[in-house]
């Protein structure tokens, strides 16, 4: 009887509703992403005949313009990546534990600047600290100076400043996001016990802000080393970034075999702060 049942009952055969979708979205991850970059790598490790040209790869890497530009590269991002933390870490601490009216609306505010394009900032710094900008203007008249006082715009340090004005909302935000998770006892608690603001800050706050401060750190040194607008709008006398130099390479020099292996080496950066920026945000719970 019960074999019957068993032969009688219909077969039930269970099927993965949708497994073939990956195919449509892998296509086109492959069509505008992967052969690109193939294509780069290609021109990068071989020559026209399709052989390896390694004298080529080390003359390249070697040279005096790829490393001016590496390090202009790395030192601009550390220095940017490290005034982003420094503001960041202020403006959240004055805005998640300093009441007063309109914080949220200051916070919002700061938001902002995430959604601008970076030549509107390097704009803004144009006209208030550029050669004929507002600064330089007043104190030439105010002074009788024959030549403009404040010339730090055009240098390493102007494309800096840029940088933290643009980026640091990118630390702004997690750090807002763990001092909601503070508790607001324990410092009461410790303010009770007679400890000042710095050791609160200190002993009570950072502990909780280092996940934060560790992801958008990533997230912005990430940025910065590809940071095109901000060097190529400001124009630094003398300071080629790797983005920089990839661009003259190859569009003013149409030296597309050396522009493709700085952009081969730069991709390698980026993907490096990127896996750094992902374990970051992965530990803090991103």
């Amino acid at each position: 009887m019960s074999e019957a049942v068993a032969i009688g009952s219909p077969v039930t055969i269970r099927r993965e509703p949708g497994k073939f979708w990956i195919v449509p979205p892998a296509a086109l991850l492959a069509l505008l992403f992967f052969y690109p970059l193939a294509l780069i790598a290609r021109q990068a490790f071989l020559d026209d005949s399709g052989v390896a040209n390694a004298a080529e790869i080390f003359r390249v890497l070697h040279s005096r313009f790829f490393l001016n530009a590496l390090v202009n590269t790395v030192t601009i991002s550390i220095a940017a990546t490290a005034g982003c933390l420094i503001v960041g870490l202020v403006l959240a601490l004055i805005l998640a534990f300093v009441p007063f009216p309109g914080s949220g609306f200051i916070a919002r505010l700061i938001d902002t600047f995430i959604a601008l394009p970076t030549f509107l900032v390097t704009l803004a710094f144009t006209f208030l600290y550029g050669s004929a900008g507002m600064l330089n203007t007043g104190l030439m008249e105010a002074f009788s100076l024959p030549l403009p006082p404040v010339d730090f715009l055009y240098s390493t340090w102007g494309v800096v400043l840029a940088e933290v004005t643009v980026y640091t909302p990118f630390i702004l935000r997690p750090l807002l996001a763990a001092f909601s998770l503070v508790d607001r006892g324990q410092i009461e608690a410790a303010s009770v016990l007679g400890a000042r603001p710095f050791r609160i800050v200190r002993q009570v706050i950072l502990p909780a802000a280092i996940p934060a401060l560790i992801a958008g750190g990533s997230l912005c040194l990430l940025l910065t080393v590809n940071e095109f607008g901000i060097v190529l709008f400001i124009g630094a006398k003398g300071v080629i970034t790797l983005p920089l130099l990839i661009y003259g390479k190859a569009i003013q020099e149409s030296a597309y075999q050396v522009a493709c292996i700085i952009a081969v080496v730069n991709i390698a950066l980026s993907l490096g702060l990127f896996g750094l920026y992902r374990f970051a945000a992965g530990r803090l719970g991103a």
